[in-house]
């Protein structure tokens, strides 16, 4: 059994959080599933996030903090109890009780959470600021007391909800995470955007780990590291291009009657079920 295997929690976040300051960016595949999970451990990567939206379309919920929060965990649970590398929980958010929900990521096993500041009662809304900073210290404070530095990943939607007017989103955005570095965020998040220039705007106006979420037009890592971004994460797109590769096998089943589809790439059986007969 590996040595991560036997790490206690508090050792995983502080690995986690050294993952941020290493000589390579931090590339993070975002998992849906304990399949999902393990398939991203054997792959390599040193630590694994989970995406709220994979697992709500999982559960059957659609995103947007519409699963309950107890559901959300135990699927986070069992993730990370199938793992062996560090993982960090996107908890949307935070739920209706923040400390609440850091409580149940220290129970879960996740070392670490984004946490989002879009208002889930209105998504053209931010969270007023002095509240989500109330809400990142809350988490700080509940993982201090519990002896697990949670490593906290502040997003802002300030880009990706298109909040306010296009030419002051730059400047809102970063006043917004300098008071989530300073409440004591670990890395900031800043969805929505993929130009270079932006990009390199925030890394120099904010000299803190920047996450940049990657999807179509997105710089490539190689690039990204370049212009000084820490973390990579992409959201639900692996999930969704399990869901498309699921469609598309299933449409020629459907008309055709032919299995290609199916088979193209497919894990064996025998493949997909060593990767839970460890011991």
């Amino acid at each position: 059994m590996s040595e991560q295997a036997n790490q206690s929690p508090s050792a995983k976040a502080e690995d986690l959080r050294k993952l941020h300051h290493g000589p390579e960016v931090l590339v993070l595949p975002n998992a849906w599933d304990c399949a999902s999970a393990r398939i991203f451990e054997e792959a390599g990567f040193p630590a694994i996030a989970t995406t709220s939206a994979g697992v709500a379309f999982s559960l059957g919920y659609p995103d947007g903090q519409r699963i309950p929060r107890d559901e959300m965990l135990a699927s986070v649970k069992r993730m990370a109890s199938r793992v062996r590398v560090p993982v960090t929980a996107d908890l949307e958010a935070g739920y209706d009780d923040v400390a609440k929900t850091a409580i149940g990521l220290i129970e879960s096993g996740a070392v670490g959470l984004n946490l989002e500041d879009l208002d889930d009662s209105n998504s053209r809304t931010l969270v007023e600021l002095a509240k989500q900073v109330q809400k990142i210290k809350a988490v700080r404070r509940v993982g201090e007391e519990r002896g697990v530095r949670i490593v906290i990943n502040a997003r802002t939607d300030q880009y990706l909800a298109q909040i306010g007017e296009a030419g002051k989103r730059f400047d809102r955005a970063c006043d917004r995470l300098r008071a989530y570095i300073e409440a004591g965020a670990d890395c900031v998040f800043v969805p929505g955007i993929n130009d270079e220039e932006t990009i390199g705007r925030l890394v120099e106006a904010l000299k803190f780990p920047l996450n940049i979420l990657v999807g179509a037009g997105s710089p490539s890592v190689s690039r990204l590291r370049e212009l000084g971004v820490r973390r990579v994460s992409v959201g639900s797109g692996l999930a969704r291009t399990a869901m498309g590769a699921t469609r598309r096998a299933a449409e020629q089943l459907q008309r055709t009657g032919t299995y290609a589809a199916m088979l193209d790439g497919a894990i064996p059986y025998t493949e997909a079920n060593r990767l839970f007969e460890r011991g």
